[in-house]
C-alpha cells in the first residue's frame, strides 16, 4: 500500500515527537519540513526543511496533506494561525495516532490532532482539532478536549471533564471527574 504524502509545518522539538509518530505508524511519507526562511536545507530527524510559510500556498499545488508540528507551551497562537491558514489552503489535516496509544473506536478525534506514545483515550471521549494529546496522557470516559488544546504528558482527563478551547494541561496534571478547565494549567496540578 502506498503512503500518502504529508508535509510537515514546523521543525522544532515537537515536530520530533511528531516525526517519531509517524513513522512509526507508518501511514504517511514525510515529503519534508516547512520552517523559517533561514532554516531550509537543515534537516531534523533525517528529513529536509524544504520552505517557509510563504511558500504554502505553492506546496498546496503539490501536496495536499499536512500536519501542524509546531508545539504550545506558552501560546498557541502561532500553531492555531498555521492550522487556519492550513484550511484557509484547503489542505488536508492528518490525524496522526501512534500504534503504541490507545484509542477507543468508541472516542472521537477530530482533523489536525497528534497522539503521542502511550496515550490512552477511553470510550466517548471526544477530541478537538489541532490538539496534541501527548506521552502518557489518560482522556478518560466521556471528557471533552475542545479546540487547539495542549494535553501534556502524563496528565489525567477524569471521566467528564471538560477542557476548553486553546488550554494548556501541564504534564502530570489531574482534573477531577466532571470538572472544567480552561487556560494553562501549571505541571502537577489538581482541577476540582
Amino acid at each position: 500500500m502506498k503512503k500518502e504524502d504529508i508535509l510537515l509545518i514546523g521543525g522544532g522539538g515537537h515536530a520530533k515527537s511528531v516525526i517519531d509518530v509517524i513513522e512509526l505508524e507508518g501511514k504517511y511519507n514525510i515529503v519534508g519540513i516547512v520552517d523559517k526562511k533561514e532554516l531550509i536545507g537543515n534537516s531534523v530527524l533525517g528529513h529536509k526543511i524544504i520552505a517557509c510559510d510563504d511558500e504554502l500556498a505553492k506546496l498546496r499545488e503539490s501536496y495536499s496533506t499536512a500536519i501542524v508540528c509546531v508545539g504550545h507551551i506558552k501560546s498557541n497562537s502561532i500553531r492555531v494561525s498555521i492550522f487556519n491558514k492550513l484550511q484557509e489552503l484547503n489542505f488536508s489535516l492528518a490525524t496522526v495516532i501512534s500504534p503504541l496509544a490507545y484509542v477507543s473506536k468508541y472516542a472521537c478525534l477530530e482533523k489536525g490532532t497528534v497522539v503521542m506514545h502511550h496515550a490512552l483515550i477511553n470510550a466517548n471521549a471526544k477530541i478537538g482539532k489541532n490538539c496534541i494529546i501527548n506521552s502518557k496522557a489518560l482522556i478518560e470516559h466521556d471528557a471533552v478536549i475542545q479546540d487547539n488544546v495542549h494535553i501534556s504528558t502524563g496528565a489525567i482527563i477524569n471521566g467528564g471533564s471538560i477542557i476548553k478551547e486553546n488550554s494548556f494541561f501541564g504534564s502530570g496534571s489531574i482534573i477531577k471527574e466532571y470538572a472544567s478547565s480552561e487556560g494553562f494549567v501549571n505541571a502537577g496540578s489538581l482541577v476540582k
